[in-house]
């Protein structure tokens, strides 16, 4: 059985609180709003181009939690 597919907006969640930032802190550095940020974060997926930004903020690769839960779900049915 596969495995359930990684949240996006709690992965960015964790590596926020693992880093001492706060979400103010990401839509400031994103250009838009608390308010927005937590719209985006509290979503299972992120737009492409809004994760590889915030990969980039935080200097943290978020597709690398997707290509091992791929890797490891390829094969299972």
């Amino acid at each position: 059985m596969k495995e359930k597919e990684p949240h996006a907006g709690k992965m960015v969640k964790a590596e926020l609180k693992r880093q001492g930032r706060t979400i103010t802190w990401l839509a400031k550095q994103f250009g838009g709003t608390r308010e927005n940020m937590y719209k985006v974060l509290n979503k299972s997926w992120i737009k492409s181009e809004s994760l590889v930004k915030i990969s980039l903020i935080m200097d943290y690769n978020f597709f690398q939690n997707y290509s091992e839960w791929f890797e490891d779900n390829r094969n299972r049915t």
